[in-house]
Formats: structure tokens, sequence, C-alpha cells
């Protein structure tokens, strides 16, 4: 249960934020310093629509997907640990999965991992957008970028699970 509420969405949008968020503000921290920016901007091409609203976009329906794949690889991954070296049967383990894991629990990963998306995408496109001091200033907004995310999903999962536990009258 604590796996489908809490670590499938945390570890999905950690390494989400490692890997994408570092990209994303390296990509679009090295576009800055070399101007590529203000060229859009001479084009008359506003970046945040050319540039962002698409990863954010990208992200907001992806980690959803991924939430999920990784909630099926954790409860299969538990299941074969179960039947293999402890001697659960895999229908008495099937049925205390379906006892346990409501509609609720799926819905609520799936609302996570929309809005840890967004969290993820937005704070690293702007710490891409807002790069200064050439190539130190990329790297310095990557690590910001990741750090600032997983700091901020930290902050958002407790207030998400707060409010969508409290709904269900399950203390937190």
């Amino acid at each position: 249960l604590a796996f489908c509420r809490e670590l499938a969405p945390l570890l999905t949008a950690g390494i989400l934020a490692g890997q994408v968020g570092s990209a994303f503000a390296a990509e679009l921290g090295s576009m800055r310093v070399t101007e590529q920016i203000d060229a859009l901007k001479m084009l008359r091409t506003n970046p945040i629509d050319y540039l962002v609203i698409p990863r954010v976009i990208a992200c907001c329906l992806m980690l959803p997907v991924l939430n999920i794949f990784s909630l099926v690889t954790g409860i299969v991954g538990g299941g074969v640990v179960g039947v293999l070296f402890y001697g659960v049967r895999p229908a008495i383990f099937l049925a205390s999965v379906h006892l346990f894991l409501g509609t609720s629990d799926l819905i609520n990963v799936v609302l996570k991992g929309f809005i840890f998306g967004a969290v993820i995408a937005v704070i690293s496109c702007s710490w891409g957008l807002t790069t200064t001091g050439g190539v130190k200033g990329v790297g310095r907004s990557a690590t910001g970028a990741v750090v600032t995310s997983w700091v901020s999903i930290f902050a958002v999962d407790f207030f998400l699970s707060w409010a969508l536990f409290q709904e269900l009258g399950i203390a937190v």
C-alpha cells in the first residue's frame, strides 16, 4: 500500500527530475547562453510557447504512465519474491493486492504523476531559461533544477498526500 501511495510516485518523479529535468535545464541553458533564445524572440516566436509548453505537456502526460508502469513492476516483483522466497500462494497475493489497492489509490497515483510532471518541467525550464554565466552557468542551472525539483516534489507530495488521504478519512 505504501509502495502504491508514496514510493512509486516519488521514485519515478525523482528519476525523472534527475534525468529529464537536468536535460531540460541544460538544453535551455545552453540555448540561453548562446543567444538562441534571443534569436527566437527576434523571429517573433515566443520561446515559452515553442520550447517550454511542449516539455510541460510531455512530462504531464508521461509521468502518470511511468507511475503506473512502476507500480505494476513493483507489484509483480513483490509477487515473485513472495511466491519464490516466502511460499505465498499467487492467488493469496493477488487477492491481497485486490483487497488493499482501491480505485482511489490508482487515481491518486495518476494525479500525483500529472502534478509532479508539471512541477519538474516548469522548474527545470525556468532554471534553463534564466541561465547566465556561460558553460559554468549551464552546469549550475542543471544542478539547481534537479535539487529544486526534488525539494518541490517532496513538499508537493506531503500536501497532496494530506489532502488526498484526508478525503478518504485516512490519517497520514
